[in-house]
């Protein structure tokens, strides 16, 4: 018997086995009118009005409807309940610049556009056949009087969800995730971290991202509730787990920088020691702070490495009963490392060094882009663009980005698409745009300027120029005027050269 792995599997079974648990904690402080405390039966009810409102538009299966929004309730329910229609869901990052949003929107040929109201004025001039709001308008849109029409032919192997993401081209590529490549992500991820209905997620992941790591449907899927967190913010962090006595969260280590320095002013016992436990990825933090996370908060910290394309997860790395014993700066050296393939995962390095994976969670292609499908699904491997290495014990260990991306506060920045920006300033003559140390945000956007003869510019107009162009974490956070640039004998700028007085000392080459 062959049974479709899809999406609706675990908004179905929580509705059916956690039907009346309260599901989702929604934000309470939001321009949209707040959903409170939602069970799991209203959740999937709702789920089903969204999509009996998009039949009676005329929405079809394998069509795509967008939304850009902060975390949120109705977020939730649109991941869960979208794509068990057949149909496809694209979840834009809420950080784009108005022109990125009608790009992605465009290219994708979403029908359908949903907008948060803190964005709505922003985005304003970004259209599409059919736009809401996802406050009022949203209600307004659910068809509670109508039964959905049903996927017609499920299949595990149709697109869930597109989602964009910052490449070595500064157009972003639609990622492709299947139903199955969604539905191993969640369990796999489900299983590895041991997620239980006694769970408690606050959502401190944005969403948007890679479906917020696939974890809403492992929670939902498991019975586990799901709290949402608008806006990361490290102190609240603290509150939140201590009101809602949350078990688990997962982010870039920025988020947890934050908690840490929150943690100093925090009054009394940090709330959830020796009960939460953090995921982390996005960027591999230094071992210093792994070890203050379990000293300082005493909380389990956990590590992924994965990619939009991979769902993500590739590799986990969990504290061992071999680790119990060793020192805390020892452990977290060991925790440090991208760990180990998930359950179903293979990966080999190629003669380059380059990280190379095979699985269930691997993108089915990029949207409307067969040429850059090809090249990173060539020879059978998804090519991951990072160079690392694998030890005897099978631990990842990422050390150099091949890909020209700079990955900061978790986030992808295209260097290429920096580089366009400041270039367009009237007085720069040549720009190289690379990512530099930074203890907070992992890597710092850094553009290196060379101005044109008799040309003057600052640091700061550099960067408001750019703010015209740019979303806000996409910015060179710091200039540096120089006199050249290295470069090839055939005159390629030569980024290692650039990034080696930078990176002198470290172990590896990305952060």
């Amino acid at each position: 018997m062959r049974v479709p792995l899809t999406t609706r599997d675990f908004l179905d079974r929580a509705e059916l086995v956690y039907g009346d648990r309260v599901g989702i904690v929604d934000e309470p402080n939001q321009p949209a009118p707040s959903l409170g405390d939602v069970s799991y039966r209203e959740v999937a009810r709702r789920g089903r009005a969204f999509n009996a409102a998009l039949d009676e538009l005329g929405i079809g299966e394998g069509e795509r409807v967008a939304v850009v929004s902060h975390n949120s309730a109705r977020l939730l329910e649109l991941l869960l309940a979208v794509p068990s229609s057949g149909r496809v869901l694209v979840p834009v990052n809420f950080r784009l610049a108005p022109e990125e949003v009608s790009y992605i929107v465009g290219h994708s040929g979403a029908r359908v556009l949903l907008v948060d109201p803190e964005l709505e004025a922003s985005l304003k001039g970004v259209e599409a056949e059919h736009r809401f709001g996802t406050g009022e308008e949203y209600e307004q849109f659910l068809r509670f009087d109508a039964e959905p029409r049903p996927w017609s032919e499920p299949d595990e192997d149709a697109t869930a969800t597109i989602n964009y993401t910052s490449g070595t081209t500064a157009r972003p590529k639609g990622v492709q995730m299947t139903h199955r490549n969604v539905w191993v992500n969640a369990v796999t991820f489900g299983m590895h971290m041991q997620v239980s209905d006694r769970d408690v997620y606050l959502h401190t992941l944005p969403m948007f991202h890679c479906n917020g790591w696939g974890l809403p449907y492992t929670m939902a899927g498991l019975g586990a509730r799901q709290v949402v967190l608008r806006k990361v913010d490290g102190a609240e962090i603290l509150r939140r787990i201590d009101q809602h006595g949350v078990t688990m969260m997962a982010g870039a280590p920025a988020v947890w920088n934050a908690v840490l320095e929150a943690a100093h002013d925090w009054d009394g016992e940090i709330p959830g020691r020796d009960r939460v436990r953090i995921v982390v990825a996005g960027a591999p933090p230094p071992s210093k702070t792994i070890a203050r996370v379990e000293s300082e908060l005493g909380w389990q910290f956990n590590q992924i490495y994965g990619l939009t394309e991979t769902a993500p997860l590739l590799t986990i790395n969990r504290p061992r009963e071999e680790y119990d014993a060793l020192e805390p700066q020892e452990r977290a050296k060991k925790l440090s490392r991208a760990g180990v393939p998930a359950l179903g995962i293979r990966l080999q390095t190629s003669e380059s060094g380059e990280v190379l994976a095979q699985g269930n969670v691997v993108l089915a292609g990029y949207w409307e882009n067969p040429d850059a499908s090809a090249e990173a699904l060539d020879g059978g491997w998804f090519h991951t663009g990072d160079g690392g290495s694998i030890d005897d014990g099978g631990y990842v260990t990422i050390s150099d980005r091949k890909k020209d991306v700079i990955i900061t506060g978790g986030e992808n920045v295209s260097s290429i698409e920096v580089e366009d920006a400041v270039f367009s300033h009237p007085a720069v003559a040549e720009v190289a745009v690379i990512g530099i140390p930074d203890e907070k945000w992992g890597e710092m956007v850094t553009a290196l300027v060379v101005l044109g003869e008799g040309e003057q510019a600052t640091e700061a107009e550099i960067i408001a120029h750019c703010r015209t162009r740019l979303a806000g974490y996409k910015l060179p956070k710091r200039v540096e005027f120089r006199d050249e640039l290295a470069r090839t004998a055939t005159g390629k700028i030569q980024k290692f050269k650039l990034r080696e007085a930078f990176w002198a000392g470290s172990e590896r080459q990305v952060h």
